[in-house]
């Protein structure tokens, strides 16, 4: 069973008979331990503050049963590990004129400001985990609380764990859609004088070892295992 905060994904799978619904990742409208295994593929990245991510892996380990595993993957701050590039970085050369995303979704909005209830305790071990993982060293520059997040060049190494990614809608249209970035099109190109819509989604791209703490922040998993993938960390958990 799958779920995604975009309709028209959702509605890509009914259309191949998959059995898929619309829900936000804080909250899925499935029994607690349901669930035998559970995958989280390129979606923590998206939220915007610790707590966020914190709640959604609590989230994913609830619908777990004792014994269950949950595989997740992120999006990494290091494009560049032991000396290879990821394939994102490899990709630059070959993507002339087509701007492809390492994620496939059609999202076009951010997510909302609709912040989970967190405990004083949560809070602490947060404001924790942060100052262990910058004695432990991440050369990301974070966005002060008055700077605008960096929109970041596609297929170049990251500056920053908190970012703005471009996502270059395919095709064009004449008319301006409100609240959207335009970009005209290369003058010899078929989309010449056209207005193409860009839309900025939001990262936090994890820095080595801190998707692993995160998760080993919380008393109900256990890790399993961590590892490097192509551009992603990824977890896999057990619930206890």
């Amino acid at each position: 069973v799958g779920c995604d905060r975009s309709k028209n994904l959702v509605d890509i799978c009914g259309e191949k008979h998959f059995q898929a619904f619309v829900c936000d990742a804080l909250s899925v409208p499935m029994r607690s331990g349901s669930c035998d295994a559970c995958i989280s593929i390129a979606v923590i990245h998206h939220f915007s503050t610790a707590e966020r991510r914190l709640a959604t892996i609590r989230e994913l380990a609830r619908l777990l049963r004792p014994g269950g595993m949950a595989l997740i993957y992120v999006w990494a701050m290091e494009q560049e590990y032991k000396n290879q590039k990821s394939k994102y970085l490899k990709e630059k050369n070959g993507s002339k004129g087509k701007e492809k995303e390492i994620n496939t979704g059609t999202t076009q909005r951010l997510l909302t400001d609709q912040v989970p209830g967190s405990s004083n305790q949560d809070s602490a071990c947060f404001d924790q985990l942060i100052n262990d993982l910058k004695v432990e060293g991440c050369n990301a520059r974070p966005a002060g609380a008055d700077s605008r997040l960096p929109v970041h060049t596609n297929r170049t190494s990251f500056q920053s764990q908190d970012l703005l990614v471009p996502w270059h809608l395919k095709g064009g249209t004449k008319k301006k859609e409100e609240g959207v970035n335009t970009m005209l099109a290369p003058a010899d190109s078929k989309e010449s004088q056209k207005l193409s819509p860009v839309f900025h989604r939001y990262y936090h791209v994890f820095c080595e070892g801190e998707l692993e703490a995160v998760c080993k922040s919380l008393d109900c998993v256990r890790v399993q295992k961590s590892y490097y993938d192509q551009g992603n960390w990824c977890v896999i958990l057990e619930k206890l």
